[in-house]
């Protein structure tokens, strides 16, 4: 390769060939010698006349300066070198040169001719030689001819002297992929005092040292408090978010709760809200609030059998309900969209259920959790995401209530360090009756809300097919804005979006959740 440049000490540096990797290793005698009649101003000028490999030199040299012989001074050299590309357009000539060349041998070239003759570099260089109007196309024939008579290749001449380019030049080359940069560290060695002493400097204290008090007449080296502990190591380091999350996991499963699967953000309007008892005029449908998705644009393989169940119950109602009274559409429940909620995912999990009790005659009882992402249609501001994270569980018994759910929401946000739960009567289309949830908060010392709870309603369980004496109690909580209160952050933007600072997640300690007084 060739390189030019200026060190790192400010000196001009002159245009070399490097040494082949076939060169012969020094030995240190023989740089002792050289060192004898005066310093070595640059190894690479030196590995070059004398015809060594460049790094064993470096390693003689570096094994001189540990013992105290010399002392050495670094430059780094920033150069350029020639690609393979690069090495056969001197050779051979750039490749719209050596197109030119067989047209105008030739007289006329198909790009047959130039695809035998030329191989890549005929596919590359034709269409340089046609925007240099050195060859021409005949439109009826496809023919190339020559345009002119002569050229000059004025690439093959840059890369021959591509120590002196101008940077434009050499960008143009790079672009080309004929040449690319390179560096290289050469070194200036001085002799030192005790250049050619007979008693060498030591690393380290032996313990025969210390038994026969040689150590004090004993040289050591000097110790590099510098690089005494290397580079520092890069270690990967949680989200804050994640780190929140994985004690909530662990809280619920500490609990007795299996978590669901969560793995499909793309949900079909079917799970995501017809399933739920959830109207299809419902303005949480809207665009305004949910994301659709335009391909593929409706889902496939709905259970046919509950699909009808769904569409009954919805028409008509049935088992003491009156159903929202308006004609279901199939065409609006294939919709595909990004879930609104994690509530999909129970939906699942609890039609699972109601299939292997059909199967078997036999319901067990079960508690679940999901932490996973879901995505509304928000504007941003500082407590709303238009993606975010959602806590939600249930637990599917028969004969449950508000009483089951209240006490299980109260040991669940003490574990989570929150006491003094408040509940407030709310609504929600599949939950009846429906709670939020409130809880003081110690660093923040106010009463917050927590997250919304209540008992699924016998329109979401009965087309499934559980047993009519089976209750589901649920609930939910944002996982951006439990992490900003533990964290004691303002807005989740500064958590959870392009806001955020990377560098906090290595300054943020473990979340550690101390149960709270009830």
């Amino acid at each position: 390769w060739l390189s030019s440049g200026v060190g790192s000490e400010g000196g001009t540096l002159s245009v070399r060939r490097a040494p082949s990797p076939a060169m012969a290793a020094p030995t240190k005698d023989e740089v002792i010698a050289i060192l004898r009649e005066g310093e070595i101003a640059d190894s690479i000028a030196l590995a070059g006349t004398k015809g060594w490999d460049h790094d064993k030199l470096v390693g003689v040299i570096k094994s001189l300066d540990a013992d105290g012989w010399t002392t050495c001074v670094a430059s780094k050299i920033e150069g350029w070198k020639l690609t393979a590309e690069g090495e056969g357009c001197v050779d051979k000539g750039s490749p719209e040169a050596q197109v030119f060349n067989l047209v105008q041998a030739k007289g006329s070239a198909t790009k047959a001719d130039l695809d035998e003759a030329l191989g890549e570099a005929g596919k590359v260089g034709s269409g340089v030689a046609i925007k240099n109007r050195w060859i021409a196309v005949d439109k009826a024939t496809k023919a190339f001819t020559p345009s002119v008579d002569s050229i000059v290749d004025e690439v093959m001449a840059d890369l021959k002297a591509v120590a002196t380019l101008p940077r434009e030049k050499l960008d143009a080359l790079k672009k080309r992929k004929l040449v690319q940069p390179t560096s290289t560290t050469t070194f200036n060695v001085k002799k030192t005092d005790k250049f050619g002493s007979a008693s060498k400097a030591v690393a380290e204290v032996t313990s025969e040292m210390i038994l026969k008090g040689t150590w004090k007449d004993t040289e050591f080296k000097p110790l590099n408090f510098n690089a005494v502990s290397g580079l520092k190591p890069r270690a990967g380091c949680l989200h804050p978010l994640m780190k929140v999350r994985t004690e909530i996991r662990n809280v619920l499963l500490l609990m007795g709760f299996e978590e669901m699967p969560t793995n499909q953000w793309v949900e079909s309007s079917f799970w995501n809200f017809d399933t739920l008892f959830q109207p299809q005029q419902h303005p949480a449908r809207d665009a305004h609030d949910t994301f659709f998705v335009d391909t593929p644009a409706q889902a496939q393989n709905l259970p046919t059998d509950y699909l009808e169940a769904v569409r009954e119950m919805h028409e008509k109602g049935g088992r003491g309900s009156t159903g929202w009274r308006y004609d279901w559409s199939e065409d609006e429940a294939k919709k595909n969209i990004l879930r609104t909620h994690t509530t999909s995912v129970s939906s699942r999990t609890l039609y699972k259920m109601a299939e292997e009790y059909k199967k078997t005659g036999v319901f067990t009882p079960r508690k679940y959790f999901s932490i996973d992402r879901v995505f509304r249609n928000e504007t941003l501001d500082a407590t709303h995401l238009a993606e975010f994270h959602q806590v939600e569980g249930f637990i599917a018994d028969r004969n449950l209530g508000l009483g089951h759910l209240i006490g299980v929401l109260k040991e669940f946000f003490l574990r989570l360090g929150v006491g003094g739960l408040k509940f407030k009567p709310a609504y929600n289309p599949y939950t009846e009756p429906s709670m939020e949830i409130f809880g003081y908060h110690p660093l923040l010392k106010k009463t917050v809300e927590l997250g919304n709870s209540g008992v699924f309603r016998p329109e979401m369980l009965l087309p499934m097919g559980l047993p009519e004496d089976v209750t589901v109690v649920a609930w939910g909580i944002g996982l951006e804005r439990t992490a900003a209160r533990m964290y004691n952050i303002r807005g989740v933007r500064e958590l959870f979006s392009h806001e955020q600072d990377i560098a906090e997640s290595r300054r943020r300690g473990m979340t550690w959740l101390t149960r709270a007084e009830a």
